[in-house]
């Protein structure tokens, strides 16, 4: 993904900014959707239910067609049953759908990598249970629907409490128990909805029709998954942070043992936190999984023995088949490996345009630097911009560092409208010498300066909330 006078293959940027058919139309079927969840369907004003056919207009030609019109139908009159709900978070999630698959196809042009092979296999059906729970949770997620956003108030979120509680208790139903508890977690700290100046509405939307859809039968089921064996080649860190939780996802380029087709992977580890570890000190919580931090922090490939790889290329990490292996610079691997190795599909009810993050290299490019701070890359012409609010506080990497560089390694997103690039790490020149910055590079210990001081706070914000536990337990 550089220019040609570089020595790589052209990169398409003016694929980047060129209009998609029938993008714009797609989500503002899904947009007017979303805007009547604000004001609920249980008594819908004429503009809910412009929004509701448009929704149903722009799936006249699927399968969908006769049952989302039935739907859209009863929902504008506030008659509308489960059924119907149903039906209408189907046809707003395929219709995102259809707009990742036509983002996907344009991001597969601009790289000009081989296409993603099939799946490692199908989905293991298993036999539906708890029926009762799903039903439960499908009865609540209609009930916000009536009500809105605007109506939402602690009576009715709390309504998901015994249903998350019941379902906790069954491994196989902690994904959407998980998904509820989240999402009714923020609804109960925007509660009552008649008084929020600002509502999240395409995220709660997301959130609500998600749900809905995993509590019908088979739509939980086990993924599928395999075995992989071979070497792993870190290409960057993606820290993702909530205020009770950290994951680090190391993205990388798999390399099976048997000489098969490199695979763009993903591997995650992730750990429960309290609000007062950021920066730096986010590692330590995620250090027992320490072959994969290791192997990011000191750019090193990892050997893995029979690690298990789902159908959409994520790693189920197990440090105990994994083993730290020779160094593997990123800059390396990205410009020999990178180009060759294919992605994985993504399963149908993961198409969403924030799920595309794809890992791409850029070199020979100018850098434009706003006075607002704001980056953009200048590549063969033609403007990206650096999404410097995803670079994380936990690494060296910064928004001065992209600005001076001269090499990227980053994920290809798309994001209101745009694609964007999030930078993984960067090549630059200090002091006639070629320094990479990368933001795993404090994964598996520092002795950067900043880095240790930023560790030396976070392990004692951690050894006096440990104190305090041990208090309250002797009490």
């Amino acid at each position: 993904m550089v220019p040609d006078n570089e020595g790589g293959g052209l990169m398409r940027t003016d694929l980047l900014t060129d209009a998609i058919d029938g993008l714009d139309e797609a989500l503002a079927a899904v947009g007017g959707f979303d805007d009547a969840l604000v004001g609920g369907l249980l008594r819908p004003q004429p503009g809910q239910a412009g929004g509701l056919v448009a929704l149903a207009d722009a799936v006249a030609g699927t399968p969908l067609a006769s049952r989302v019109a039935e739907a859209a139908e009863k929902a504008a009159a506030g008659a509308a049953g489960e059924d119907h709900f149903v039906a209408l978070a189907a046809a707003r999630t395929a219709l995102l759908g259809s707009v990742h698959d036509a983002l996907a196809s344009r991001i597969e042009k601009v790289v000009d990598r081989p296409r993603a092979e099939e799946s490692v296999g199908a989905p293991v059906s298993t036999e539906e249970r708890a029926v009762n729970l799903h039903a439960a949770a499908r009865s609540w997620l209609c009930d916000l629907a009536r009500a809105g956003w605007q109506g939402i108030d602690h009576e009715l979120v709390a309504g998901a409490a015994p249903v998350v509680s019941a379902m906790l208790l069954d491994p196989a139903l902690r994904r959407l128990a998980t998904l509820l508890d989240g999402f009714a977690a923020e609804l109960a700290a925007s509660c009552p909805g008649a008084t929020l100046e600002r509502i999240p509405v395409r995220r709660w939307a997301d959130l609500w029709s998600r749900a809905l859809l995993l509590t019908m039968p088979g739509a939980a089921g086990i993924p599928a998954t395999a075995e992989a064996t071979g070497r792993l080649l870190p290409l960057g860190v993606d820290v993702q942070e909530h205020a009770t939780a950290v994951q680090a996802q190391v993205h990388g380029v798999f390399e099976p043992a048997d000489g098969g087709t490199p695979r763009l992977v993903r591997a995650s580890v992730s750990a429960p936190k309290p609000d007062t570890v950021v920066g730096a000190g986010l590692w330590q919580l995620l250090r027992p999984h320490m072959s994969l931090l290791t192997a990011v922090s000191e750019g090193c490939a990892v050997e893995l023995d029979a690690m298990t790889l789902t159908a959409e290329g994520d790693l189920i990490w197990d440090d105990s088949r994994a083993r730290t292996g020779e160094p593997a610079e990123v800059f390396t691997t990205a410009r020999v490996a990178l180009p060759t190795a294919s992605a994985f599909p993504t399963t149908p009810l993961d198409r969403h345009p924030a799920r595309i993050a794809v890992p791409v290299l850029l070199e020979g490019y100018a850098v434009e630097k706003s006075d607002d701070g704001t980056v953009a890359l200048l590549v063969a012409g033609q403007r990206l911009a650096v999404d410097t609010d995803r670079v994380p506080a936990a690494g060296p990497l910064t928004p001065e560092a992209v600005a001076s560089s001269g090499a990227c390694i980053g994920l290809l997103r798309w994001d209101a409208g745009e694609f964007l690039l999030q930078p993984l790490a960067v090549e630059r020149t200090v002091r006639k010498k070629s320094v990479v910055v990368h933001a795993g590079a404090w994964a598996g210990g520092t002795t950067d300066k900043a880095g240790v001081r930023a560790e030396k706070a976070a392990t004692d914000a951690v050894k006096v909330l440990r104190e305090r536990a041990g208090k309250l337990l002797r009490k």
